[in-house]
């Protein structure tokens, strides 16, 4: 099988995967939790079949995901940070920059991603941050609601951060040797 047409094929797969996996944000209980999830095929396709490949399945399923999905605010969380961020990980991960510059850097992305995308969804779409946060207007702590939710999302990024660099490292050392003799894979 020509090498391009193999890509082609699994970029398309991890597209409709990820599509897939966004389908059920419908459900409210779901809406951060199955753009990460989503995110982590974006992480299967700098793996197997690079950056720019993956790039393509990203902006693909974003732009599906913003066209078709009823939740806006996780189709805005998919395009606006967990679908690309595995290919910054990437990038920053592979060059020779210091450790805490990494993260520095990565830190700004997800605040700068965070602040644009509720900045999109509470001045473009209209959507309350109160309502989506589940906060009653009259409640005395709302006015510290979002730099409270934007550290507890610092923290839960940084555990999400360490645990795709583990979940790819478990890939790349166990199932990936496995499922390419299995399927006698090329990339």
């Amino acid at each position: 099988m020509n090498a391009t047409v193999g890509k082609t094929a699994l970029g398309a797969m991890a597209v409709t995967l990820s599509f897939v996996l966004m389908l059920p944000t419908a459900l409210d209980w779901f809406v951060y939790a199955l753009p990460f999830l989503a995110g982590f095929l974006t992480m299967f396709c700098v793996i197997e079949l690079g950056k720019s490949w993956a790039f393509g399945a990203y902006a693909t399923t974003a732009l599906l995901s913003v066209l078709f999905l009823p939740n806006k605010e996780a189709a805005v969380m998919y395009a606006a940070f967990f679908g690309y961020y595995p290919i910054i990980k990437a990038l920053l991960e592979g060059s020779r920059i210091p450790r805490a510059v990494e993260y520095i850097a990565k830190f700004a992305v997800f605040n700068a991603a965070m602040i644009t995308s509720y900045f999109l969804l509470t001045k473009l779409l209209g959507l309350s941050f109160n309502a989506m946060m589940g906060i009653a207007g009259d409640a005395a702590w709302a006015k510290y609601a979002v730099p409270i939710f934007l550290g507890i999302g610092n923290v839960f990024f940084l555990i999400m951060d360490i645990g795709m660099t583990l979940n790819a490292t478990v890939y790349l050392h166990r199932l990936q040797p496995k499922l390419h003799k299995m399927m006698r894979f090329k990339p």
